[in-house]
């Protein structure tokens, strides 16, 4: 019964640690900050261990920047211009 109690916590404890400290409003105003345009898609989701927002950006030029947010910190984590090749493989794989 203790094992049972404590592997209950453990996963309690590790579910909780996914909800953001930064809100997604928060993150797109930082995000559009870096790279100014319309978000044409904006996610909340967990890469090599850090929870991230992820926005792709299409600016005047219609280039797409994908800028990602740190959930936690609100620091820019990384900002990469995509290739039209990327971006359409990128929006095969969500449908």
């Amino acid at each position: 019964m203790r094992r049972t109690l404590l592997a209950a916590s453990f996963l309690v404890c590790s579910v909780a640690s996914a909800k953001p400290l930064v809100s997604m409003e928060k993150a797109r105003a930082i995000a559009l900050a870096k790279a100014p345009g319309s978000i044409t898609s904006a996610e909340y989701e967990k890469e090599h261990g850090t929870w991230l927002y992820s926005f792709d950006i299409r600016g005047d030029d219609r280039q797409i920047t994908e800028v990602h947010v740190d959930a936690s910190t609100g620091a820019i984590l990384s900002v990469e211009i995509e290739s039209p090749e990327k971006e359409r493989a990128e929006r095969r794989k969500k449908h």
